[in-house]
């Protein structure tokens, strides 16, 4: 089912899984075994070796839940293949530490989501990686910072929580041109919005959790790339153990199948609230690529196929003023995650940039006014109504 011809819609439904579903059921299984039995030792040892594909051991080769996922994600990216892990930061932080050792040079932008940025800051610089950070949307610092060579650039676009926008043809060809891997996290923009391979990227990296679960109920995370980069992720994986188990597996491949659907009402309610909260006197910024007077909007419009679920707003009053509006909201919920079927409000300070200190906010460019919004799938005139009664005087 991953025949090119097919669109995401299709493929979102369909792609993955018909060497998953015994006996044509119409659902992928769910695996709980984790381990196979072999009739005889040749047989056994032919898989242990890799010479022939069969499951071995959980940890080692994936359940049959999680490779029927791991193969629709790597047939909606149009990657030769995909890895899976138990959460988005378990796939960020796998994919970085097993293309990376010590002496090895990275390039990422400021802003990147909180947990990925701690990576940078700390973890990575632990163990003798040498880290430079851009401003996100500086193309010329970018290049500047790749001219004394590099292994690893790391792009978010749109970016968590400010949405802003990276040129990723552009960065990608840079990247290519000092000897990197470029990865780039899509989580915001999924693959029904963006497909970063096709941009130039080498691999591509999703909070499963988010958009592609889509209900709150399921935490995951995925690599999408080329086989000899996902081998070598998957091998740390198999020795680090940060695997996806069977029932969240099964959780997010249902949550995929509606996810064009969803993305489409997604897309939608997004640009109308940020066009609404653009008009009320106590907003004062709006963050969306859709909106023709973002600063990256036309890069938005020629590598993205939508401008996703995510906005963010600044109020005038700032901290209280947030604090008042988020326990004004009746209908909106107060959540520390994003994606889902349901309008989310949030903090950075609560959110995406929790593991940050109030200091390291501010270095970022994280007001103190600003409330992230993932914009869910209900009525738009509702989501307006509630966040028009709980800004009013």
């Amino acid at each position: 089912m991953t025949t090119p011809t097919l669109h995401p819609a299709t493929l979102a439904v369909r792609a993955g899984e018909d060497d998953y579903r015994p006996h044509a059921a119409l659902a992928v299984p769910i695996e709980f075994g984790i381990a196979h039995g072999y009739p005889d030792m040749d047989s056994w040892e032919q898989v242990a070796r890799g010479e022939v594909a069969g499951p071995l051991y959980a940890r080692n080769t994936a359940h049959p839940t999680s490779l029927a996922l791991e193969a629709k994600l790597a047939a909606l990216e149009g990657a030769a293949a995909a890895v899976s892990f138990g959460s988005g930061m378990a796939a960020i932080s796998s994919t970085l530490l097993a293309l990376l050792q010590p002496g090895a040079r990275v390039v990422a932008g400021k802003d990147t989501y909180g947990g990925s940025h701690y990576l940078f800051q700390h973890t990575l610089p632990q163990w003798g990686v040498q880290v430079t950070l851009c401003d996100t949307t500086d193309a010329a610092a970018f290049d500047a910072a790749l001219a004394g060579g590099c292994e690893l650039l790391y792009l978010e676009s749109p970016t968590n929580p400010m949405l802003k926008v990276q040129d990723i043809r552009r960065l990608a060809a840079a990247g290519h041109a000092a000897g990197a891997v470029v990865v780039i996290d899509n989580t915001f923009a999924t693959p029904v919005n963006q497909n970063p391979l096709a941009l130039g990227a080498d691999l591509v990296l999703h909070s499963a959790t988010k958009f592609l679960g889509g209900h709150a109920d399921a935490m995951g995370g995925i690599v999408c790339g080329s086989q000899p980069l996902t081998d070598r992720i998957r091998h740390y994986r198999e020795i680090h153990g940060a695997c996806l188990d069977p029932m969240s597996a099964f959780l997010i491949l249902r949550g995929i199948k509606t996810l064009a659907l969803r993305m489409r009402q997604h897309n939608d309610n997004a640009l109308a609230l940020a066009q609404w909260l653009q008009q009320h006197p106590a907003v004062t910024q709006v963050n969306y690529p859709g909106l023709p007077q973002h600063p990256q909007h036309t890069i938005a419009r020629e590598q993205m196929q939508g401008f996703g679920g995510v906005l963010s707003f600044e109020l005038a009053g700032g901290d209280a003023a947030v604090r008042r509006l988020l326990s004004r909201c009746q209908l909106l919920l107060r959540a520390a995650t994003l994606g889902t079927v349901d309008t989310l409000l949030g903090v950075p300070s609560t959110t995406s940039h929790v593991e940050c200190s109030a200091e390291e906010r501010v270095a970022l460019g994280i007001p103190a006014g600003l409330v992230r919004c993932s914009v869910g799938i209900e009525d738009i005139r509702d989501i307006i109504a509630d966040l028009q009664q709980a800004l009013a005087e």
